[in-house]
């Protein structure tokens, strides 16, 4: 009984950490993620004094910077997609122990009863 106990603490405690996790705020987040949003005027005043060359070489920047937030988007797709499946398997481990915790609670019962019916009729 005090291993479920601890084990049901430790989960509260895991469940909190996470939530306070989750609760930071979403600019600070957003930032951390996808750097200082860049103003559209921003972009623009750093184009102002660009020939053809130096426009095509920002392009390239630019195109290489997508390239790289796709690449770390689809690998994040891939580690969400085998989060989901651990999830589904512990989901499905847990639903199995629920049901073998729910049989052993019925034979225990049994056991009990029977128990205190055989201790009854010896008196």
């Amino acid at each position: 009984m005090n291993r479920r106990k601890d084990m049901l603490s430790n989960l509260r405690s895991k469940v909190n950490q996470m939530a306070s996790t989750l609760n930071m705020s979403n600019s600070a987040n957003r930032d951390s993620l996808l750097g200082p949003e860049i103003k559209p005027a921003d972009a623009m005043s750093r184009t102002v004094g660009l020939d053809n060359r130096g426009l095509v070489g920002f392009q390239r920047q630019s195109k290489m910077k997508v390239w790289r937030n796709w690449k770390t988007v689809v690998s994040t797709k891939h580690i969400a997609l085998a989060v989901n499946e651990e999830l589904d398997l512990h989901t499905r481990l847990i639903d199995d122990l629920d049901s073998h915790v729910d049989v052993t609670d019925s034979r225990l019962r049994v056991s009990f009863n029977f128990h205190y019916v055989y201790v009854g009729m010896c008196m």
